[in-house]
């Protein structure tokens, strides 16, 4: 390495630690203000000076885990949307840090439960003080693990992990039997059926998009007709989803009922956009960039709204705990639904956009562009697969993870495109081989009007060069097959390139492990501190 060289690195060095660092004090202010704040609202509880105390140290660690649920959790909502360059990286980070906020405050709800999906049975603590010491383990627990993850640029659930806490801390405190352990299975099936869910609508979604106008000889066209339509269904999907989990705790609706008032808006949207969009693809070229360039407004409104209805729901996963703490300090009692106070939800709201707004980027990096390279075209497929998985599992009753259906509609873009790709290797094969011998400027131009035609005149062009194939084998003695070797030669011409294999066995590793990491730490850290406090 020359001097020049080193110099650059050094100074690039220099450049990322005086952000982390910048990153690092600004995280430390913010939970000054927060301890500030929960001492001036402390004061005000029934409790003992001992009581406030930990009620500002239980407000400190809500404010972190909030924090950690920012920094790894919204990537998910927002990660598609900045990786297909819908919205730039900053823009998405203020969107989503306003909305997540206001899904917080606005449809946190009033009243939330204190031991998340009922994963320990709260009637067998006595004890209100091992309680609090309970929640306060399964607290910190949770957020340390997904600050690691969130280290190592791994998105995991943030439920999973705040379940996990608790049922160590909930062992650690009562034993085996505290535990609901038929929620522990429904938790290890969701591990398998998020991602499945999400990857098989996703590659449906985009696989219909493909057929009905990137496939078509005149994709603009076929756009100005079909993308409408597209963007009348998110609107049905969207608006279904935001009635059953964005505004689920202010009124309550069955899926099927937010379906049918989701169902009138996407007509009223459909009325609004057709001409608009319409006019928009006769004046967008005739190429996949002018299709995906329809795409944009339904995005932003796409990663807006999960972000809105991600505020409302996991916010509970830091202001739950720490609800449940407030509610045995006041009360002295254990309690499996308690009040929220106003300054309790804006800890939890404010900690979700700090997160994201300091440690976000990262992981918006990792699932916008990391996995597989994203166009607007994917990321709708993407932003669909989350909706509509929600509501079918709300319907269903199925345990899912948001992230797991997000990451997992990544993974089956990803994945359909290697398949594609794969086949259309093949098909190139073929056709060289059927045009063996002709003159080389020929075949390449066979091959380009091949790429360029519509589905069906494929289809046609195929048929075609079968034919031909098989002439050339009847006359040559031979026939033209492909061993088992070649065809996985073809497959690895783009595999490695599309999904990155590495990022995909390290996302799932840490999907497996978060629940029992999340256990074990809580239940160690439970030990400790009921040792030298309880």
């Amino acid at each position: 390495m020359n001097l020049k060289e080193y110099s650059r690195l050094e100074k690039k060095s220099t450049a990322h630690f005086r952000v982390d660092f910048t990153r690092l004090g600004m995280a430390i202010l913010f939970m000054m203000v927060v301890f500030v704040y929960a001492s001036v609202h402390a004061g005000g509880i029934q409790t003992d000076q001992e009581g406030m105390i930990l009620l500002v140290i239980a407000a400190l660690i809500g404010a972190y885990m909030a924090m950690n649920i920012g920094a790894n959790d919204v990537a998910n909502n927002v990660g598609p949307t900045v990786g297909s360059k819908a919205m730039t990286l900053a823009a998405a980070i203020a969107v989503a840090a306003v909305f997540e906020a206001m899904g917080a405050i606005v449809a946190g709800g009033n009243v939330v439960g204190t031991i998340k999906s009922g994963i320990i049975d709260p009637a067998t603590i006595a004890d209100a003080n091992i309680f609090i010491w309970l929640m306060l383990s399964a607290l910190l627990a949770a957020a340390l693990w997904l600050n690691l993850a969130t280290a190592v640029g791994a998105p995991v659930s943030t439920t999973h992990a705040i379940v996990g806490a608790v049922m160590g801390s909930g062992i650690a405190a009562g034993g085996w039997a505290l535990v609901n352990w038929s929620t522990v299975g429904s938790i290890v099936l969701s591990w398998v059926v998020s991602p499945v869910m999400g990857g098989l609508i996703a590659a449906l979604f985009l696989y219909a998009i493909k057929r009905g106008i990137t496939y078509q000889e005149e994709m603009t066209l076929s756009a100005g007709k079909r993308v409408p339509i597209l963007v009348a269904v998110m609107a049905w999907a969207f608006g279904g989803f935001m009635l059953v989990k964005g505004l689920g705790d202010i009124y309550k609706l069955a899926p099927l009922q937010a379906l049918l008032w989701g169902f009138l808006f996407a007509v009223v949207i459909y009325v609004m956009v057709r001409g608009p969009i319409a006019k928009a693809a006769a004046r967008a070229s005739n190429t996949k960039e002018g299709v995906n360039s329809l795409f944009t407004i339904p995005l932003i409104f796409a990663a807006a709204m999960l972000s809105f209805a991600h505020g409302a729901n996991d916010v509970a996963n830091a202001i739950g705990p720490l609800a449940a703490i407030y509610e045995a300090l006041q009360t002295g009692e254990v309690a499996t639904q308690a009040a929220i106070p106003i300054w309790i939800m804006v800890i939890g709201a404010l900690g979700l956009a700090v997160g994201l707004a300091l440690y976000g980027p990262k992981l918006i990096k990792t699932v916008g562009s990391e996995i597989t390279d994203l166009d607007r075209m994917r990321a709708y497929s993407i932003a669909m697969a989350a909706a509509i998985t929600v509501i079918v599992a709300a319907e269903l009753g199925l345990p899912i993870s948001t992230t797991h259906v997000t990451i997992g509609a990544v993974f089956g873009v990803g994945f359909l495109r290697e398949y594609l790709k794969g086949y259309y290797a093949r098909m190139e094969a073929l056709i060289r081989e059927a045009h063996e011998g002709e003159d080389r400027e020929r075949v390449e131009a066979y091959l380009e009007r091949f790429k360029a035609a519509s589905l069906n005149q494929k289809g046609q062009m195929l048929q075609e060069m079968k034919k031909k194939a098989a002439q050339k084998a009847q006359v040559g003695g031979t026939t033209i097959s492909f061993s088992k070797r070649e065809r996985k030669a073809f497959k690895k011409v783009y595999e490695n390139e599309l999904v990155k294999r590495s990022l995909v066995y390290k996302i799932i590793a840490a999907w497996i492990i978060t629940v029992p990491a999340a256990a074990l730490l809580s239940a160690l850290l439970f030990w400790g501190l009921s040792t030298l406090f309880v």
